[in-house]
C-alpha cells in the first residue's frame, strides 16, 4: 500500500469528501489527522465501522480564523514528525443570487475557502520544503473553471484557489513537492443543503445538480488513485460539467447562452 503509515491531514473531515477520504486513507494503513469545525461529527467518523488499523487524530478548529493556525499547525507537526499529505478540503459553497448577497456572506466564503486554505497551506510548506518531500492536494471544483448564477462567491474562492495552487506548483517546481489540483463534481454530497444563502443562512435544498452525482465514496477512490500516480490535476466530472468547460474553453459565446439556465433547480 503506497500510503502506509503516511500522515495525512483532511480538512474538512467530519461530512462529504472528506469523509470518504478518511475512510479511504485509513483502508490505506494512513495515520490520519481529521480537522473541522464540528467535534462531534469528526468523533462520529473516528468511531466509524469503516475505521480501523490507523491512529487518528481529531483537530477541531475553524479554518477561517486563520491567525490561529500556525500554533495548531505547529502542535500538530510536533506530534507527528512531519506531514505527508495536506489536503485542503474545507470550503463553504453558496445559493444566492448576487444583488441579494451580503457582503458578509462574501466575506466568510472567502475567509474559509481561499484565505483559511492558504494559511494552513503556508504553515505546513515550510517543514516539506525542510525535507524537501511532501504532497499539496487542493479539492476545488468545476465552479473554478466555470461560473453559473447564485454561485458568484464560491466561483470566485475556487477560481482564486486554482489559481494559488498553480503558482505554488510553478514555485516548488525543482523541489519532491506534488501539487494536485482536484475537479470534483457532481458529487452527492449536502453541500447544497449547506450552502449559504444571502442573508448567511443554510440553502436547505438538495438540488438536481447535487442529486445526480457520483458518491463519495467512489469520488475519494478516484482521488486516491490520482494522488497515488503524482497527477497534477485529477478531474472527476460527468458528460454535461466536461462539455460546459470545453465550451468555456473554446466558444464562450455559447457557453454564456447556455449558462444561464444552470442555476440550481
Amino acid at each position: 500500500m503506497k500510503f502506509r503509515d503516511k500522515v495525512v491531514w483532511i480538512t474538512g473531515a467530519s461530512s462529504g469528501i472528506g469523509e470518504a477520504l478518511a475512510y479511504a486513507f485509513n483502508r490505506e494503513g494512513s495515520n490520519l489527522i481529521l480537522s473541522g469545525r464540528r467535534l462531534t461529527e469528526l468523533e462520529r467518523v473516528k468511531n466509524n465501522n469503516l475505521m480501523r488499523n490507523s491512529s487518528v487524530h481529531l483537530a477541531d478548529f475553524d479554518i477561517s480564523k486563520f491567525d490561529e493556525i500556525n500554533d495548531i499547525a505547529d502542535n500538530i507537526s510536533r506530534k507527528f514528525g512531519q506531514i505527508d499529505i495536506l489536503i485542503n478540503n474545507a470550503g463553504v459553497a453558496q445559493r444566492a443570487k448576487i444583488v441579494d448577497t451580503n457582503m458578509e456572506v462574501y466575506r466568510q466564503i472567502m475567509e474559509v475557502n481561499f484565505f483559511g486554505t492558504i494559511a494552513l497551506t503556508k504553515a505546513i510548506l515550510p517543514s516539506m520544503i525542510e525535507l524537501n518531500s511532501g504532497h499539496i492536494v487542493f479539492i476545488g471544483s468545476p465552479a473554478g473553471i466555470f461560473s453559473t448564477p447564485l454561485r458568484s462567491g464560491y466561483s470566485a474562492s475556487k477560481h482564486a484557489i486554482h489559481s494559488f495552487s498553480d503558482s505554488l506548483a510553478s514555485e516548488l517546481a525543482n523541489k519532491n513537492i506534488k501539487i494536485t489540483n482536484v475537479i470534483p463534481g457532481p458529487v452527492r454530497t449536502n453541500m447544497s443543503i449547506s450552502s449559504l444563502t444571502g442573508d448567511g443562512n443554510k440553502y436547505a435544498i438538495m438540488d438536481r445538480f447535487m442529486d445526480t452525482g457520483i458518491s463519495p465514496t467512489k469520488c475519494a477512490e478516484k482521488i486516491l488513485n490520482g494522488i497515488s500516480k503524482e497527477k497534477n490535476k485529477i478531474e472527476i466530472v460527468n458528460f454535461e460539467v466536461r462539455k460546459m468547460i470545453f465550451l468555456k474553453r473554446y466558444f464562450p459565446r455559447i457557453f454564456a447562452r447556455i449558462s444561464k439556465k444552470l442555476g440550481p433547480q
